[in-house]
This record gives C-alpha cells, sequence and structure tokens, in this order.
C-alpha cells in the first residue's frame, strides 16, 4: 500500500523531521502554528497484492459485469493480471468500492494510482523459472566434485567445469524431478586449477617472489612488501609473506568482492596499530596488483578458552595469528561474537563477508578458523574469518583458496539429464554489483537490464532473443526469481515478457469510480503532514545535490548555501517540509545564503523564489515521485498541485502542470502569479 511513493516512507519521514532540534524559524514565529484544511479530498497510490487479484475476479458485481467472459475473469486472480479481455478499467471499480481495498471510505474528489499487471500470453520459460528451485552448491558437493574430503577446493575449475559436475548434483538433489522443471544454481568458479601440496604454505607464480618483512615491521615505519591476499573481510584484507601476515584496514565501505583470496600484491606499506594488532594503513600505503594464485592454508592453531582470555589481556601489538576457535555464536545488531565460555573473554568475527556471515546464525555451535588480529574493548578478540563450519564437523586443514567468482547459472531437466538451457541467462552477483546494487535484486529491471545485455551481447543481430533470469523485488525477503524475455532489434534491446506493470487513476464521482488520468495533490500547510513533508523534502534534497554541492557544500545539514542546517527547508525556493508550506520571507532567504540575493530587491527575491518553484524545482520532485506519469494520446493529463505559501501569513495557492513525456512536467499556471496582475 503506497500513499505517493509510500505511506510507510512518508510517515517514518515525518517521524525524523519532526524530531529536528529546536530552532527559532521552526517553532517561535507567528503563523507557522496553524494548518488550514485545504480539502478533505485524498489522493493515494495503491499496488494490488496477490489476494486483490483474486478478490476482483470474485466480486459479485464484476461477476455479473462479465457476462460470457467470466473464464476470462477467472483468469484474472490465477495469473495475477489483467488481459485484453479482462481489461482493468472494467473490473477495477468494484474493487475500489468494496471494503477489501484499505481506502473503500473514500469521498467523492478523492483519486487513486491503481498499479496492476497486464498480460499477454507467457512463453513457458517465464512460467517455468517462476517455479524454479534454488540450489547452493556446498563444501561437500565440491569435495565430492574433487574426490577428497582434505584436498579440495570450494570453487570449480577448469578440470572440474560446472557443466560437467553441476548436473550429476542435481540428479542426486532433485531425484523426483519432472521434466521441465528448472534449478537456478549459486556456484563458485575459478580459472585456475589449484595446486595440492603438503604442509601449507604459498603457491604464487614463480616470477612473484614473497618478501619476509611482516614479521619484523614496527609502528610508524614504512616497508616494502610483496604478499597475497589470504583472509577479506568488509572494510580490509589480510596480506601475508613468507614470515607472517597483517591486516590492512582500507575503509568501512570496502567493496569485498573486488579483494579475491589469492591476489598478489606489491605493497609500499606505512604500519599503524589498533587495539593491540599491528596493521598497514591502507589510505597511507600504496598497493601494486601484480597477478592471482591460489593458496593453501596452514594448519590452524587451536585456540582455547582458556588461550582466548590470556590473549585479551596482551600489552603489546602484534601481526595477524592464523588459527581456530569454536564455541556458540551470539548476534546483536551488527556484532557476530562465538561465546567459548571465557568468563572475561570471548571471540569475535570481524566484519564478515557476507558468505561468511550467512553462516553464522545466532545460537548454532560452530568453528570459526581465520586470522586473530585485534582485541576489541578489552575483551573480544577479533578473527576476519575465512571458513565457518559446524563445530560438530572437522575442520578441513588442506583446502586450497584460489581466486574465484560466485555465480549464477541456470539449469533444466529434460526428463533424463539436467542441462544448462540455450539462450537463457541469469544475472550474476557481479553484474548486481556492477549496477551499483550492493543486494542481489532489481526493483526496477527495464533501467538496467538493455545495458546488460548490450555489454554482454555486443555482436547481436535483429531478431536474436534471450531469456534473461534475475531476482525481482523491493527488498531482500520479497525478492522472487524471475524471467524476461529480450528482443534486439534496430540496435535495442526491448523486453517481450509477456507483462506489463501499468499504474492508472479512477477517482470517484457521484458515489463511483471512474477512470481518469487527471492527478490531483494536495499538500496540506503545517508540521507533520506526511504529504506534505514527502514532496518539500524531495524539493529540499534536489537543491541540496544540484545546487548546494556545486557551492561547495558536502552536507545536506552543513548549512552552507540554500539549505539550512536542518536539512528540511531550502531558501532558493523556499520549499519547507518542516513547516508543510514555501517559505516566501525575503530577509529569511538572505539570512540563509545573502550571496545568491545580492542587489535584489525585496520583490525581487519573492519572484525570483516563486519562479524558481513552480518552474524549475518542483518540477524535479514531480518527476522523482511519480516516475509513471505519462501523457495519453488525445487527452491533455494535468496535475494539480493545492498547497500553501507563507509570507507572514499563510495562503493557499493552486499549481498545475501538463505532463509532456513520461515523467516530465511542463508548467502551466500558479495562482500566486495572479496576485501580480
Amino acid at each position: 500500500m503506497k500513499l505517493y511513493k509510500s505511506l510507510a516512507a512518508a510517515c517514518l519521514m515525518s517521524g525524523l523531521l519532526a524530531s529536528c532540534g529546536e530552532n527559532a524559524w521552526n517553532d517561535h514565529l507567528d503563523g507557522f502554528d496553524g494548518n488550514p484544511e485545504i480539502t478533505d479530498v485524498n489522493s493515494v497510490e495503491y499496488t494490488l497484492t496477490e489476494a486483490n487479484y483474486a478478490t476482483i475476479a470474485g466480486l459479485s458485481d464484476n461477476l455479473a459485469l462479465a457476462g460470457d467472459d467470466k473464464a476470462a475473469l477467472e483468469a484474472v486472480g490465477k495469473r495475477m493480471a489483467f488481459s485484453p479481455e479482462a481489461p482493468a478499467s472494467k473490473y477495477i471499480p468494484a474493487f475500489l468500492s468494496c471494503d477489501k481495498f484499505p481506502y473503500y471510505l473514500l469521498n467523492d474528489g478523492s483519486s487513486v494510482k491503481v498499479t496492476y499487471n497486464q498480460t499477454t500470453d507467457l512463453p513457458d520459460e517465464i512460467k517455468g523459472i517462476s517455479e524454479a528451485k534454488e540450489y547452493i552448491v556446498s563444501d561437500e558437493d565440491y569435495q565430492n566434485v574433487w574426490g577428497s574430503a582434505d584436498n579440495y577446493t570450494p570453487s570449480f575449475a577448469p578440470s572440474h567445469t560446472p557443466a560437467t559436475s553441476i548436473p550429476g548434483l542435481l540428479r542426486k538433489a532433485f531425484p523426483d524431478a519432472a521434466e521441465g522443471d528448472y534449478v537456478v544454481v549459486n556456484y563458485n568458479y575459478s580459472n585456475i586449477d589449484p595446486t595440492f601440496g603438503g604442509g601449507g604454505g604459498q603457491n604464487p607464480p614463480e616470477e612473484f617472489t614473497l618478501s619476509e618483512v611482516i614479521s619484523t615491521v614496527e609502528v610508524g615505519g614504512t616497508y616494502d612488501i610483496n604478499g597475497i591476499i589470504t583472509g577479506v573481510s568488509t572494510n580490509g584484507f589480510i596480506l601475508t609473506d613468507k614470515s607472517g601476515s597483517i591486516f590492512c584496514f582500507m575503509n568501512a565501505d570496502m567493496d569485498a568482492s573486488t579483494y579475491s583470496i589469492g591476489t598478489q600484491l606489491v605493497c609500499e606499506a606505512v604500519i599503524s596499530s589498533y587495539n593491540k594488532g599491528l596493521q598497514i594503513a591502507g589510505a597511507n600505503s600504496v598497493f601494486e596488483v601484480k597477478g592471482k594464485g591460489s593458496y593453501t592454508y596452514p594448519a590452524p592453531k587451536v585456540y582455547t578458552a582458556t588461550d582466548i582470555e590470556a590473549i585479551a589481556k596482551r600489552t603489546e601489538n602484534e601481526p595477524a595469528y592464523y588459527g581456530q576457535i569454536s564455541g556458540t555464536v551470539k548476534v546483536s545488531g551488527n556484532n557476530i561474537n562465538i561465546d567459548m565460555g571465557a568468563e572475561n573473554a570471548m571471540g569475535g568475527v570481524y566484519y564478515a563477508t557476507d558468505d561468511i556471515k550467512a553462516k553464522l546464525v545466532d545460537g548454532e555451535n560452530v568453528t570459526v578458523t581465520g586470522y586473530l588480529i585485534a582485541i576489541a574493548a578489552s575483551r573480544y578478540v577479533n578473527f576476519v574469518a575465512t571458513d565457518v563450519q559446524p563445530a560438530s564437523k572437522s575442520v578441513r586443514r588442506k583446502v586450497v583458496a584460489v581466486p574465484s567468482t560466485n555465480m549464477n547459472g541456470v539449469y533444466v531437466f529434460n526428463g533424463t539429464n539436467w542441462s544448462s538451457p540455450s539462450g537463457m541467462v541469469a544475472l550474476n552477483p557481479d553484474d548486481y554489483r556492477k549496477m551499483g546494487f550492493s543486494r542481489d535484486f532489481l526493483s526496477a529491471p527495464a533501467d538496467y537490464l538493455p545495458t546488460y545485455l548490450r555489454i554482454n551481447y555486443p555482436y547481436a543481430k535483429d531478431g536474436f532473443s534471450v531469456f534473461v533470469v534475475y531476482n525481482y523485488g523491493t527488498s531482500a525477503d520479497k525478492a522472487k526469481l524471475t524471467c524476461d524475455q529480450y528482443f534486439y532489434n534496430n540496435g535495442e534491446w526491448t523486453p517481450n515478457n509477456g507483462v506489463e506493470v501499468v499504474t492508472e487513476q479512477f477517482v470517484r464521482t457521484g458515489g463511483k469510480w471512474i477512470y481518469d488520468p487527471n492527478v490531483t495533490i494536495n499538500l496540506p500547510a503545517g508540521k507533520n503532514q506526511p504529504m506534505s513533508m514527502l514532496y518539500y523534502q524531495a524539493c529540499v534534497d534536489w537543491v541540496y545535490e544540484n545546487i548546494d554541492v556545486p557551492l561547495g557544500s558536502t552536507s545536506i545539514t552543513s548549512g552552507v548555501g540554500y539549505v539550512t542546517k536542518y536539512g528540511n527547508n531550502d531558501y532558493y525556493c523556499g520549499a519547507s517540509a518542516y513547516q508543510g508550506n514555501v517559505d516566501l520571507r525575503a530577509s529569511s532567504a538572505r539570512g540563509q545564503y545573502a550571496a545568491g540575493y545580492e542587489g535584489m530587491t525585496d520583490e525581487e527575491v519573492v519572484a525570483t523564489m516563486k519562479d524558481r518553484f513552480c518552474k524549475e524545482v518542483f518540477p524535479q520532485a514531480l518527476a522523482k515521485l511519480n516516475p509513471d506519469a505519462r501523457p495519453i494520446p488525445g487527452i491533455e493529463v494535468l496535475y494539480t498541485i493545492n498547497f500553501s505559501a507563507y509570507t507572514g501569513v499563510t495562503t493557499p495557492y493552486v499549481l498545475v502542470y501538463r505532463v509532456v513525456d513520461t515523467a516530465k512536467f511542463e508548467f502551466v499556471s500558479c495562482t500566486w502569479y495572479d496576485e501580480e496582475k
């Protein structure tokens, strides 16, 4: 359920803005406590849920309306989409009047923008992927592939490829598979075969020579280190040479996927320390990647609870040590600790990567192997984890880590064998990263998939098609496997997935709901008005990003430029998310940013702010919050905004825009200009 992009988001914003610190401008000027009601008309957005489609298909009014087309109406509930035979314009009005619609008590004059699915026949592949299972290749699977519980690598490689190995794993995992079943498999792949050796140690290419320096470093010194990455966290990595290992601190938002185990680095390292651990200060050091190799971990030192208690009391800075602890996982917010039963000490997993974090479930007994790097709060002995296993399992001593890439592959069962279907590709975690996301799902696939296809199929010819499999949703817990078909023609990739997401507006008049593309948005004046806060904050955000940042502002609350130090109002156009109005006081505008109005009279300042609000800033807020707005052939689509301005008194105004392209608004009129005539 949405209220112009999200009622929940607007309410959250209300709470955040209402919690701002007290200030004279916000709280103590005449005219700001009033909240004149412009109209009782409500404008809301609503996206049909899966249950709503079933409700619509079963409403008695719609069944009567369907007549001989009842089968098409029934299909709406089953397929959760309207069709040309059962159009939304025909069947949605009855739903808006029933008590299953949260806003069914809205009055005449209210409007609802309803987002729904419109579909034609779906390709079999799309339906198959919607019902596909997911499978993650486990350590045990890799051990079976490599034929050893000791000498293996958690990855496929040139000598043990996914194409030759995965079908066998799926036959075992899904013995009752039926023809046409799909599975999306997540696995690791390396283009380097591991080198298995006894006793542990490094296996870099001959041309890369490890240094023997790390064991001799001291705080404040600068050293030339040739090392290999042997452990990764989300804000740094472990660098190992012949003499030992050391943690390299990079930054809190480091992309861990860019630092793979086995990477060979030449480093001009500046040594620092933190929490009794020696570190390389990444921000002050220089790194050069020389190549990639494999790494065989030595047998870890097994630390007891008594050992951890003693280590927690150390007073000297020391390098990283490869070791192992066992205990119970204790998760508290972002902190993940391992309770070993020590009274005054506890193991801590330091900034775990996603794959490590997924294995650390609160309350589970585990064995963590990795690098001991520091002591936090004189109690927590921190480890950069390289492996997590259930405590009941023996830890593999000779697992070989090779640089690998996490990938997804699609497999289909033909009744006898599993194979990778031609003409189908799945997005990999690295693809989501390249698109700029830290999560493995898309909420706006049409914005990214055409570019992905242009990059990955540069020689496509007209008529070529491909099915793209990805996770679709607005959050990780709601994301679902989805498949879209794209066709290449005339240099463009266009979707043909059989489903179109459509947003249409319905208005209530004479006690009935009817289709109407025109939109009215009401922005009541006063504090804590969710709709007003949402739109005015969008204005303030735009001013900060496009006006204040070029002026040198580095934070929306810096007070540098037109946006005030509260970050919820500006004097470029006068938008105030805090007061829910447009502040047109020339004196306040000069008080915030005098340089912007130098040489202007009060009348000129007000006129400038009016023009900026109507013709420059608010259209951008409309576009951001109404991305689905589009012109309709033969109809003039207008957006009417009821809002208020403050000049010492609060005055209501009406602002009108014409939709001229997708999410593009053209200024038509504003009643405050009528006052100037």
